[in-house]
């Protein structure tokens, strides 16, 4: 297509919306001009099915939950008057309790402000605060953040090696919905260890944000936690970041959620619409689906041109590859459905991957994300006539054109600035997309079944393990092969699990584990340490 008939299509499918200045210009998408009308019957069903879920229908029939954090940023649309009340009261709560720890209320047991703050969380409960964090924060921050995300142990070290003598003015935000997940217990557990071998009483730097009644819920009331703050059921972990799992670490930060809350809100206003040319999210859905053949047969592969949302493309992993990744659809048939999210930053990429995005196999489509703004104030010269910022925008309008040229698609979505309100806003826009993309293939969005049972298999392996060290300590002098111990404990078909575990049981030395060489690894000869 020629450079002026492109222009042409480039202004008859741009989207503007003027109050947030977001455009979405689905120009590079080559459907034809009829694609919009033939979608036409699919998305109002799409619509339809929105309207029903915001209006308080189960959407999680797995669990008779209702999906509700559209209403986090509209408590006027939930269902009934008390829950409305119970998301006003828990934003007023939120912002108390911030402003109340940078007023120095609630403070460090030695009565300094606290300076520091750790997050203690997996999954939602850490990518949805992280990439708020990395996108706005800065040096005007009123406290540092740090996060807790996994359950490594040098990880966690890592990040207590940073804090250093900090830790006494360290406040420690630990969320988690049923309390019961493994991987933020088993920080939380790291992180009160810390604090007692540093002589400091963590209960005094400790808040939860978790369901009511739930394990953490019982143990911060027991302990006397400076504060608990809810976590509802009707907000998944991925669409929780405009709940008080996003909100107390962004107010702690000094992070204006107000305005985040607005950007999302004025952006949930534009998603609405049922007319599919004026609402950015199906647009966004419907270039999915063309691209994808709406089997996920592409990967969207995501490259914003700012620092700041580097670690955009990381929460919209976990966003879209777990609402969207579905065995089977509504209706019980086998679809095997998801769409594969990678990305990193311009022009970064551009020294990585964008040779092979160019000239390699064609598995994928792109979204750029351009920022307009380049930095608060003037940029330097670097030659005549061009700053630093006017080199990014070069490469990726350059970029953009050299992928078109090869025949590879893209998405641009522009905002002026990273900002609360612009964060806000390109959180909800995803979010609505893979809701109207979910109903356009058939699957539902809020269930994650695969994520249980990856839990479960985990759990049957730490019990096999307890098992192989009650051995070992009830037969302290005998030698046992990976083979011997599976034999001995009647479980032969699980050998090489045994053998994983041996070997990673006697590569810690908590566990007094020992390990002698055998000719080959798998011949390895494991005992209780003397």
């Amino acid at each position: 297509m020629q450079k002026l008939q492109l222009w042409e299509r480039y202004k008859n499918r741009l989207y503007h919306h003027a109050e947030l200045d977001l455009t979405v210009d689905t120009s590079r998408m080559n459907f034809p001009d009829s694609y919009l009308d033939e979608m036409e019957p699919r998305l109002q069903k799409a619509y339809e099915a929105m309207a029903e879920l915001e209006a308080g229908a189960v959407a999680n029939p797995d669990e008779q939950r209702m999906v509700g954090h559209y209403w986090l940023r509209a408590p006027e649309l939930a269902p009934t008057p008390e829950l409305a009340e119970e998301i006003r009261a828990t934003l007023a709560s939120v912002k108390a309790f911030a402003s109340s720890v940078h007023q120095g209320n609630i403070a460090a047991p030695d009565g300094h402000r606290f300076e520091n703050l750790l997050i203690v969380g997996i999954g939602g409960s850490a990518l949805g605060p992280q990439f708020v964090a990395d996108s706005l924060g800065g040096p005007q921050d009123r406290m540092k953040v740090f996060f807790f995300d996994n359950t490594d142990p040098d990880g966690m070290d890592k990040v207590l090696a940073e804090i250093g003598t900090g830790l006494k003015r360290t406040l420690t935000v630990v969320i988690s919905k049923s309390g019961g997940t493994k991987e933020t217990r088993n920080g939380m557990l790291e992180a009160r260890q810390a604090f007692e071998k540093a002589g400091l009483h963590f209960a005094a730097h400790a808040v939860a944000v978790t369901g009511s009644d739930s394990e953490l819920d019982r143990t911060a009331s027991q302990e006397g936690w400076l504060g608990t703050l809810p976590m509802w059921d009707w907000v998944g972990g991925r669409t929780s970041v405009t709940s008080a799992v996003g909100l107390l670490p962004a107010a702690l930060q000094g992070i204006d959620i107000d305005q985040l809350l607005a950007g999302a809100g004025i952006c949930d206003q534009a998603t609405r619409s049922r007319v599919t040319r004026d609402n950015p999210a199906a647009l966004l859905a419907l270039s999915w689906f063309h691209a994808t053949g709406g089997k996920g047969t592409r990967d969207m592969v995501l490259l914003p041109y700012k620092d700041r949302l580097l670690l955009f493309s990381r929460y919209l992993q976990q966003l879209i590859m777990e609402s969207l990744g579905k065995e089977l659809d509504r209706d019980g048939n086998t679809v095997l459905q998801g769409i594969t999210v990678y990305g990193n930053k311009g022009s970064t990429d551009q020294h990585a991957y964008v040779q092979q995005l160019r000239e390699g196999v064609a598995n994928f489509f792109v979204t750029f994300i351009e920022v307009l703004k380049d930095r608060e104030g003037a940029s330097m010269l670097v030659e005549p006539g061009a700053t630093s910022g006017d080199y990014l925008s070069g490469f990726f309008q350059g970029t953009r054109s050299a992928l078109y040229e090869k025949d590879r698609e893209s998405v641009t979505i522009t905002i002026r600035e990273v900002s609360p309100r612009s964060v806000g806003a390109l959180i909800a826009l995803y979010e609505r997309a893979v809701g109207l993309y979910a109903s356009l293939i058939n699957v539902n969005a809020y269930h994650q079944p695969g994520v249980e049972a990856g839990k479960k298999a985990a759990g049957t392996v730490l019990k096999l393990q307890g098992e192989i060290l009650e051995m070992l300590r009830r037969q302290p002098d005998r030698e046992f092969t990976c083979a011997d111990m599976a034999m001995t404990l009647a479980r032969p078909e699980d050998v090489e699990t045994v053998f994983m575990i041996l070997r990673h049981l006697a590569a810690n030395p908590g566990h007094r584990v020992s390990a002698t060489p055998g000719d080959k690894v798998w011949e390895n000869r494991f005992r209780a340490a003397r």
